[in-house]
């Protein structure tokens, strides 16, 4: 149910955790009048963009275009962090910035996350390489994870058009730490599936956020997905688990995510084709659709035996 009065409630603040030498900048949305605790979100940015874009984009006369908005007012804890390397976290090191590190990053937003709110397993999205660093984490830290969220998700990479493509600028990305960015490489996300999905206007205030935070990216994610997949072991995700699978998404092939899927050791595991969506599923036209399906998945009623 949307909640819009309560939008305006919603209160935001910033938190910041070390890495060794390495600041992470994490971002807090809640709503402190709510009325039940439903408990605390995660969520885990793509190769991309920065987390506070993707998560909490603000674009006029579109309700709830902001996710923490949206999942603060239903009673969650949100939160989202800046991988090292993106938008106002440390980018000092001469590194890539891989799908490891990025589970690194978890570990410790994470750490900091459950000792300041004194709170238990919390719910993890992550969306594209995202959804890579998500599955690491819970793989390595799965006691830390609820219920985990994987959207637009690759697992080898087989049948994945977007990858294939890719793949053929693998020397250019091994070349550098880090790639350009500009307002153009943010249309071509949308352009390169399905562009009726999205309105002009939501494409214009992402791609505004983005840039207002980075002109260059880390490479490690895309190297990894074009040159080291599989990254994660699904027999080794024991947490309840969700794919999110966009129906014009290129980043995977359906067979190779329903294989995946099979894999999955937890009986409390769903798999959901989503109508009318490409990649970068928050920003789409059917966005309230996906709030929806992610929304009945993190408060599903827990069975009584197993």
């Amino acid at each position: 149910m949307i909640n819009a009065h309560l939008e305006s409630a919603v209160v935001g603040e910033e938190h910041w955790t070390e890495k060794g030498d390495v600041k992470l900048f994490m971002w807090n949305k809640f709503l402190p009048e709510a009325t039940e605790k439903k408990g605390t979100i995660l969520f885990v940015h793509g190769s991309s963009m920065a987390s506070q874009p993707t998560f909490d984009l603000h674009v006029d006369g579109r309700p709830f275009s902001s996710a923490m908005n949206y999942f603060s007012t239903l009673g969650y804890d949100t939160w989202c962090v800046d991988m090292e390397g993106y938008g106002r976290s440390s980018k000092h090191r001469d590194i890539t910035c891989d799908i490891a590190n990025g589970a690194d990053d978890l570990a410790a937003a994470s750490t900091y996350i459950q000792n300041y709110r004194n709170c238990g397993p919390m719910h993890v999205y992550g969306i594209s390489s995202g959804a890579l660093r998500a599955a690491t984490f819970a793989e390595r830290h799965p006691e830390r994870v609820a219920r985990l969220a994987l959207d637009a998700f690759v697992w080898t990479g087989e049948g994945s058009p977007t990858l294939a493509d890719r793949t053929k600028k693998l020397p250019q990305f091994l070349e550098s730490n880090r790639r350009p960015i500009d307002y153009a490489f943010v249309q071509s996300i949308f352009n390169r599936d399905h562009p009726d999905c999205v309105e002009q206007r939501v494409v214009d205030a992402f791609a505004a956020a983005i840039c207002a935070l980075d002109d260059s990216m880390p490479n490690g994610t895309y190297i990894d997905m074009c040159s080291r997949l599989p990254l994660v072991d699904p027999e080794k995700i024991t947490v309840p688990t969700i794919v999110l699978r966009g129906q014009y998404d290129g980043i995977a092939g359906v067979p190779d995510l329903l294989k995946f899927f099979e894999k999955l050791p937890n009986p409390d595991k769903q798999f959901t084709f989503m109508e009318g969506i490409s990649h970068a599923s928050f920003q789409q036209k059917n966005y309230l659709m996906v709030y929806d399906i992610l929304s009945a998945f993190l408060g599903r009623t827990a069975p009584v035996y197993r």
